[in-house]
């Protein structure tokens, strides 16, 4: 299986999980950008660009991730969000 297929499908599974847990999210992440790999939110940020910056470094051995913009409609960014130039916001470091 080709890398791109591999983001193509960790794309598409991360979006279905994320509708079915959006109406469960507190409000609190609303307008914020959640970080998604293997059908799990692995953080949220005030920006894409961090979520990016984060997920590069955080998978930087296979880049398999997702972001996801937490709001009252369900928008599917798909792969381009993942990997347009959406700039950097702060600084972000990987624990």
């Amino acid at each position: 299986m080709s890398n791109l297929s591999k983001q193509e499908k960790q794309v598409q599974e991360n979006f279905i999980a994320f509708k079915n847990m959006r109406p469960k999210l507190p409000k609190e992440f609303f307008g914020k950008f959640a970080l998604m790999r293997d059908r799990e939110i692995v953080e949220y940020f005030d920006s894409a660009g961090d979520a990016r910056k984060y997920g590069e470094l955080k998978f930087e051995s296979d880049g398999l991730f997702s972001i996801q913009e937490v709001t009252y409609h369900i928008v599917d960014l798909g792969y381009y969000s993942h990997i347009v130039d959406l700039g950097y916001g702060s600084d972000v470091q990987v624990n």
